[in-house]
């Protein structure tokens, strides 16, 4: 719920009433008119094949709360609102409804009165979400699904209800300029950066432009802020130093993840579904259990600690609600099929580094049978894109990979053992070659889809088990 009423969250928007309806606040907020509840805010954003100012009307009489679109859209509203068939919403006009949109994600953090943590990384910015979502010790509200876009941020930010203590915002990047934009919305108190790989290499030409545009969370951290960085951090490394812009602004902290840093960890133990870890901080060591046996994620978790560390949030608490982590869903989620295999599905998205990090996990996995990867293209990751694809290949075959099906036009550059275009056709063959014992990697780039793979495996295996069903091991 946004605690504005109408006049207030106008103005907050920067917008203008054109119409009063009742009245009380909007339980939730939408740009969506066929996802419209009874009391939400309906936003009407402009989009490429359409005005979502057009459907302002569809969604007032679906028992919306009110519209926040174009100013044009709010005049001829107004002018028919006593014919919107029992909605009585709230009519508000704006120059530009996506930056109204983004003034009044503002307004209501700074309402909140909240701590606020932004994160960004070329990969683990979704399940450092999820583990601090998990383990920290206050009302957290976290970014759902992939709310990490100048649109989806804010509607992240508004979804947070009035009781909320911590904000923790993934922080998604295309291009320069974008986290700085974000960060002026969300105005973060701990800002994180997971890591800098060759992601969005082709929109933006080189490592050093992609540490570039990560940085600008540097700058966009508040006054006497934190920010959680990687010890080693290689191409971030002149902007933390502060010898190349961008860099931290003024009395902003830095707390470093990883061997040689402030967070860490020691005496490790895994048993490939479970691991254990003394963590230490500047000021003290608990052992955690953690429901993972991943070491990627292992550094994920470091960097959720920090975040806590940054605010100040007791270890030992930390540590007491970390068996309780769970990741969003395709990402890295280990499914016990009932012929006996295990699929590890982990498609939501892929690039060079979470491949690597992805075929060593699966390299450890204790198995019976071979392991299998379906691997998916990675995407945007230009003129470099087949040298990527190769290496990536080479280490499947080291970690032991013995079946490899590549999917796509760069899945042949794997050097796999089946190529197929698609995948529906990664499905089939993969269901030819699935044997009890054997542990399977499904990973790929999100445009590629390969979550179709995991959902068609499970459901061939039901059928083949009567009365069995997939277990979740997480």
């Amino acid at each position: 719920m946004i605690g504005f009423d109408g006049e207030r969250l106008a103005a907050a928007a920067g917008a203008e009433v054109a119409a009063r309806g009742g009245k009380g606040f909007p339980v939730a907020t939408t740009i969506d008119s066929r996802q419209v509840g009874e009391g939400d805010l309906f936003v009407g954003l402009p989009g490429e094949k359409a005005d979502g100012g057009q459907f302002a009307r569809d969604a007032l009489s679906a028992g919306a709360w009110g519209a926040l679109v174009g100013r044009q859209w709010a005049r001829e509203l107004a002018a028919q609102w006593g014919r919107i068939g029992g909605s009585g919403g709230w009519i508000i006009g704006a120059d530009d409804p996506l930056a109204a949109l983004q003034r009044l994600a503002r307004e209501w953090r700074r309402e909140l009165g909240c701590k606020v943590v932004g994160i960004t990384g070329s990969t683990g910015k979704t399940s450092v979400k999820d583990i601090c979502r998990a383990i920290l010790p206050v009302a957290t509200h976290a970014s759902p699904e992939n709310y990490n876009t100048q649109v989806g941020l804010p509607l992240a930010i508004l979804g947070a209800p009035p009781e909320t203590e911590a904000l923790v915002l993934e922080m998604g990047m295309r291009g320069p300029g974008q986290i700085a934009e974000l960060c002026k919305i969300a105005e973060p108190d701990v800002g994180v950066i997971t890591n800098v790989g060759p992601v969005h290499v082709e929109l933006l030409g080189s490592i050093e432009a992609i540490a570039a545009a990560k940085a600008e969370i540097l700058a966009g951290v508040v006054e006497r802020g934190v920010a959680v960085v990687p010890a080693d951090a290689g191409a971030l490394a002149p902007h933390l130093d502060g010898s190349v812009s961008p860099a931290p602004a003024a009395g902003v902290r830095l707390l470093r993840i990883g061997g040689g840093g402030d967070v860490y960890a020691s005496e490790v133990t895994t048993d490939g579904a479970e691991t254990s870890a003394v963590i230490a901080t500047p000021a003290d060591r608990q052992r955690f259990i953690l429901p993972f046996g991943e070491a990627y994620n292992l550094d994920n978790a470091l960097a959720a600690v920090a975040v806590g560390v940054a605010l100040r949030m007791p270890l030992e608490r930390m540590a007491q609600r970390a068996p309780g982590i769970v990741f969003s869903r395709l990402r890295g989620e280990i499914v016990e099929l009932p012929g006996g295999a295990i699929l590890i599905n982990d498609c939501y998205n892929a690039n060079p580094v979470s491949m690597w990090a992805a075929l060593d996990h699966l390299g450890r996995l204790p198995a019976e049978g071979r392991r299998l990867a379906v691997l998916g293209e990675m995407r945007e990751l230009g003129p470099g894109a087949p040298r990527f694809h190769r290496e990536v290949g080479r280490h499947a075959r080291e970690v032991g990979v013995e079946v490899l099906i590549g999917v796509g036009e760069l899945g042949r550059e794997y050097a796999p053992d089946r190529e197929v275009t698609d995948a529906e056709a990664a499905a089939e063959a993969l269901a030819g070659e699935l044997r009890s014992g054997d542990a399977v990697l499904v990973k790929g780039s999100r445009a590629v889809g390969l979550e179709r793979v995991g959902e068609a495996l499970r459901a061939a295996e039901t059928k083949a088990f009567p009365g069995a069903e997939p277990r979740r091991r997480r």
